[in-house]
């Protein structure tokens, strides 16, 4: 009788993981940009004002922010395999359920669906890289992850786009671009297990892993009061507070502002996708520089705020939009605050990993989450009746660029290296 062989193992391994978190994010971000590149199309069909687009926008987000919380708790009970399986398959079947819309109660339903099972993504990929990475490579590691929302969001307008017109209905889009979670899947299932059982993790790089990490397994999650109670958290929630609104006015109400503008969406398709890219590139700059200072000797936590701080003026290039009219103009000031934005967010994503045991990350991940979904729906809200009111995007602009300033004084102040 043959003795079967183990599975040979796969060459760095942990990068393949880290092209599935990235994969997870594009096919959120498509999922979510769907309705944003249709909302002046729908917006005409259904002849909803600015203030009702928000309140769908809304109903995600209430969501999001509710969940984000529950859906990290969850992930440090049930594990990053089985809770990404369920929060993927979930909002998938949302994503493809909003296809039966017929107005803005059923849009805000499903997107309130789409919402609670989008919000695990973040969570769980923060997770993920605590377990997979040592501190060195976090930084590029999340990055990678979270630069998919930029490739996402530059993707869903030409490809939303195409099939609006090539099926000659909305409702094609919402199916079809749903579709894409349920192949995710599948690649998720065969790959994903923990580096300390996983089959086809070479010995080596599990020993590249372990010795590369400062925080280690915990027997159990704390309680959310224990995590409360450290600066640090509030630091990292404040934060992502402030900024990742900055993030969704350019997310979820681009075109509409392009339009608004004066723009065809169909001639800006070109350009819309340029502040995304540098979105992606900033990404990457902040956790490379980030981890070229660690490298280089600086701790983790120094190096770490001092790329967050040399990188969050760029922000303030957002404020000049106020001014311009010029097409190219818009859309380098838009990409150079993105970058800069991008930065940024891979320092806050990359925070709760550096400072948490694994079995905290994700809880401390979903409570910023929740932070920034508070954010958002204040400044969504916001961004509607003022927009509404004035007819102009400026004031949303101006008041958008305090937010970098603020985040830093925070950053500095709250965020420290818990005592042990």
């Amino acid at each position: 009788m043959t003795t079967p062989h183990p599975p040979r193992p796969i060459p760095h391994l942990r990068w393949w993981i880290a092209a599935l978190l990235f994969a997870s994010t594009v096919i959120n971000y498509i999922d979510r940009q769907t309705l944003s590149v249709l909302a002046p199309f729908l917006i005409a069909e259904y002849r909803w004002s600015n203030t009702d687009f928000a309140t769908i926008i809304i109903a995600f987000r209430i969501a999001y922010t509710v969940m984000q919380a529950v859906s990290g708790r969850l992930l440090d009970r049930l594990g990053t395999r089985r809770g990404m399986l369920l929060a993927v398959s979930f909002y998938s079947a949302a994503a493809m359920l909003t296809s039966l819309a017929r107005g803005l109660w059923s849009f805000r339903f499903f997107r309130f669906l789409l919402g609670c099972g989008e919000a695990a993504n973040w969570p769980g990929a923060t997770k993920a890289v605590g377990e997979w990475f040592p501190d060195r490579e976090r930084g590029w590691a999340v990055a990678m992850f979270d630069s998919g929302s930029a490739i996402g969001a530059a993707v869903a307008p030409a490809l939303v786009v195409w099939l609006y017109h090539g099926f000659g209905t909305w409702r094609a889009a919402f199916l079809l671009t749903g579709l894409l979670g349920w192949l995710w899947l599948i690649a998720w299932s065969r790959l994903y297990h923990p580096p300390a059982t996983h089959p086809r993790l070479a010995e080596a790089e599990r020993r590249l892993i372990e010795d590369g990490q400062s925080s280690r397994s915990t027997n159990r999650a704390p309680r959310w009061s224990s995590l409360l109670a450290m600066r640090q958290t509030w630091g990292i929630v404040s934060v992502r507070m402030l900024l990742d609104p900055y993030w969704f006015l350019m997310s979820d109400w681009f075109a509409v502002y392009l339009v608004q503008k004066g723009f065809r969406l169909e001639d800006t398709l070109i350009g819309f996708w340029v502040p995304f890219l540098a979105a992606d590139l900033g990404n990457f700059f902040g956790g490379g520089l980030s981890s070229w200072f660690i490298r280089r000797g600086r701790p983790v936590l120094d190096a770490r705020r001092l790329t967050f701080f040399l990188c969050a003026p760029g922000m303030l290039a957002m404020a000049a939009v106020a001014w311009l009219d010029s097409f190219p103009a818009l859309i380098a000031c838009f990409a150079l605050a993105m970058f800069a934005y991008a930065a940024c967010a891979t320092i806050y994503l990359t925070l709760p990993s550096d400072l948490y045991p694994n079995h905290s990350v994700a809880s401390v991940s979903g409570l910023s989450g929740t932070g920034a979904g508070i954010g958002t729906i204040l400044s969504t809200y916001t961004i509607g009746a003022v927009t509404d009111a004035t007819r102009s995007f400026t004031p949303i602009f101006l008041g958008a660029s305090a937010a970098p300033v603020l985040s830093v004084v925070l950053l500095l102040w709250l965020v420290r290296r818990p005592r042990r």
